[in-house]
Parts: structure tokens; C-alpha cells; sequence
């Protein structure tokens, strides 16, 4: 019997590495970037590959404009270098320096001679703090980027700074104590469900919905994008005790007590609560590794009746178009918090397949680097 996956592996091995020896050698990248018809693809996989080079240091821009209120500054200009140092506490001519770059990265703009003002980029930043708190985190994952091979070898059980930062702070986020961690925590937490959440209404209608459970949802935020754009849902929202009594009463507070439904329980060992027809997922799966994840859509499955849906929401791997953010970004973030990792739509169709659920299909999101939707049929 012909194994023709063999035969399609071994074809595109061979095209591969024909390709790559082309494309490193010096004659042809000397030709392709002197003829004209395709100049502008050898350009553009040579700016590829710089940036590939540089963009720790583009990533470092970004946050010295952050960390250094340079975007806040910026907001009322136009205002010039030696008023931005004294405010910024640099020399004039470092402020010059990271003006021209932040300029080059379309953060800064400059409308005349020394009258600088925020750039594209820097206006969307500046009006976004929740984008700001996640920039300012990404601080723990390039300390534990320092050093990338170390990292990578390390047991996963060994604490890094951004598995630190998680334990810490989603703890205190769920008791009395607050403190600067956990402030940061809760700014992550809202901007990154904001994000979420828009991709999940601009792709999915609940029309047909009317009951809806967010199972580990936190204190809220989801459901509360989501019950604002359909009033007519019933919500519902488990999670680990402390966690919900906080979420119930922010949804309360939002919608009125009739509307909202408070179910404490660890979604691992506990069983989903049953009665509703849409059950989400947001931002939960990549965080686990295989084994739980699995063990929790049998669990969620086995709780929700025939013809429910579940809804997962995340970023996932292998997304046309935004590659580089699954399993670049992602994967070594999740590598250093140590636990889960991104999966591509295919993977997880297969797990919930596995766990017992009818059917599965993708939906495609306006900017799947934000998130990427799948709803699962039981």
C-alpha cells in the first residue's frame, strides 16, 4: 500500500531545503535585490529579517516611552526636547535619542523643527492604560528572556519572575490584600478580557442564547462586555469561591441580582453547573498543560446538555497572519509562567473530539492576535 503522507513529507523536505540553499546563497540575494520584479519581496524578507534582529530593541523603545510617561508627555504637545528631558529627568540629548526612536516606530511625530507630538502608534498606547499595565508587565518575561537557552532548560516547576508575578498576585487578587502587584493584575486582566470580549461579539451572535456560563471568569469582565451588547442573557459565572463572591456582586451591581448567578467551584474537580445552553472558556486553555485541559472539557462536557455550546475563546497557534504571536510570543511566555501553551485550532477540535463532543468549528476574528473563537457542539 502506497503511504502517500510519506511521499507529500519527503516532497516538501526536498522543495524546503532546496529553497533554503537558494535563498542563503550570497549570489542570488546580490541578483534578487537588484531586479526589479521582485526587489520589493527581496526587500521585504530583508526588513523581515532584521526586525527579527532588532525587535528587543524596537519592544525596549516601547517600553522606556511607557515606563517614562514619554506618552503622556507627548499628549500635550506639541512640546519640545529640552521640556520633554527636564519632565522625563534625561540628559536633552537622550531624550533626542529615544524621540528619534520612538519616531521610527511611528510612537512620536515630529510636526516642525523640535515640536514633537504622539505619533499613530504612541495615540492608540497612550489612550489605553490597560495596554500600558501590560506593556509595563512585560518586564518580567524579559528578565527570564535574558537568557533564553537557560530558560528552556530549566524544569518547568522552577520558579521564574513571571511565574512569581502569577502565583503572587492572582492570589491576593482573589482575598483582601491589594498592593501594586495586584492592581497591575487586575489591569491585565480588563484589558486583555477587552480585547477578548470584542473579537467574541464582532464574531459570534447570542442571539439564540439565553442562558450564558462563564466558567473561570474571574471577576467579571467577559460577562460584563458581554451582558452590556445582549440584555437579554442570563448570566452565570464559576470560579473558585473568594473569586465569585466579588464577580457576582461587580455583575450585580451592573445588571441586578435577578439577572446574574454566582457558582463557586474548582472547574477541575467540581461539576459545571448545569441549566445553561452556552458555556465559554476565555483565556483558559492555553494556560494548561495537556492533561488538564482535557480533563476539564470531559468535565465541562459531561455537565451541559445535548445541543449546548461551548464557546473558547484565546489566542491560538498556527493563525494565518499572526504565526509569530502563537507560538513566538506565546509559547515562550507560557514556557516561562510554567504551565500550558498555544494550540492551534486543529488541536484543540481533536481534544474536544476526545472529550466527547459532537462537533467543532473555528470562527474566523477581524483580529485573530487578539483572539481566535471555536464552538463546540455537546
Amino acid at each position: 500500500m502506497t503511504d502517500w503522507s510519506a511521499i507529500r513529507t519527503g516532497i516538501r523536505t526536498g522543495w524546503i531545503a532546496r529553497r533554503n540553499a537558494v535563498f542563503a546563497n550570497p549570489r542570488f540575494q546580490h541578483w534578487a535585490a537588484r531586479l526589479p520584479l521582485i526587489r520589493r519581496i527581496a526587500r521585504s524578507r530583508a526588513n523581515g529579517a532584521f526586525d527579527l534582529l532588532a525587535g528587543f530593541a524596537y519592544s525596549q523603545v516601547l517600553r522606556a516611552a511607557v515606563e517614562g510617561g514619554l506618552l503622556d508627555i507627548l499628549r500635550d504637545g506639541p512640546i519640545g526636547a529640552a521640556e520633554i528631558a527636564r519632565r522625563m529627568d534625561l540628559s536633552e540629548d537622550a531624550a533626542l535619542t529615544l524621540l528619534r526612536a520612538a519616531r521610527s516606530l511611528m510612537l512620536a511625530e515630529e510636526a516642525g523643527p523640535d515640536r514633537w507630538m504622539l505619533g499613530e502608534q504612541g495615540a492608540v498606547f497612550a489612550a489605553n492604560p490597560g495596554v500600558q499595565a501590560m506593556i509595563r508587565h512585560h518586564r518580567l518575561l524579559y528578565a527570564d528572556l535574558a537568557d533564553p537557552l537557560a530558560l528552556l532548560r530549566r524544569d518547568r516547576r522552577e520558579p521564574t519572575d513571571l511565574s512569581r508575578f502569577w502565583t503572587y498576585a492572582g492570589a491576593l487578587h482573589g482575598g483582601a490584600e491589594r498592593g501594586a502587584q495586584t492592581s497591575e493584575y487586575s489591569q491585565l486582566m480588563a484589558a486583555s478580557q477587552h480585547f477578548v470580549a470584542d473579537e467574541v461579539l464582532a464574531s459570534v451572535s447570542f442571539k439564540g442564547v439565553r442562558r450564558l456560563l462563564d466558567v473561570g471568569g474571574g471577576h467579571g469582565a467577559f460577562l460584563t462586555h458581554i451582558g452590556a451588547a445582549w440584555p437579554h442573557l442570563e448570566l452565570g459565572l464559576f470560579d473558585l469561591p473568594e473569586v465569585v463572591e466579588t464577580g457576582k456582586t461587580v455583575l450585580a451591581d451592573t445588571f441586578g441580582s435577578a439577572r446574574v448567578a454566582g457558582h463557586p467551584g474548582n472547574f477541575f474537580k467540581d461539576s459545571i453547573p448545569q441549566g445553561y445552553d452556552m458555556v465559554s472558556l476565555i483565556r483558559i486553555l492555553h494556560d494548561h498543560d495537556d492533561a488538564p485541559v482535557l480533563a476539564l472539557l470531559g468535565n465541562i462536557r459531561a455537565s451541559i446538555a445535548p445541543g449546548a455550546r461551548l464557546l473558547i475563546a484565546e489566542p491560538m497557534a498556527r493563525i494565518p497572519g499572526a504565526e509569530p504571536m502563537g507560538e513566538a510570543f506565546f509559547g515562550l511566555y507560557l514556557w516561562a509562567m510554567g504551565s500550558g501553551r498555544p494550540r492551534s485550532p486543529a488541536e484543540i477540535i481533536a481534544m474536544l473530539t476526545k472529550a466527547g463532543f459532537a462537533r467543532a468549528r473555528p470562527v474566523a476574528t477581524a483580529q485573530p492576535v487578539n483572539a481566535s473563537v471555536i464552538i463546540a457542539t455537546a
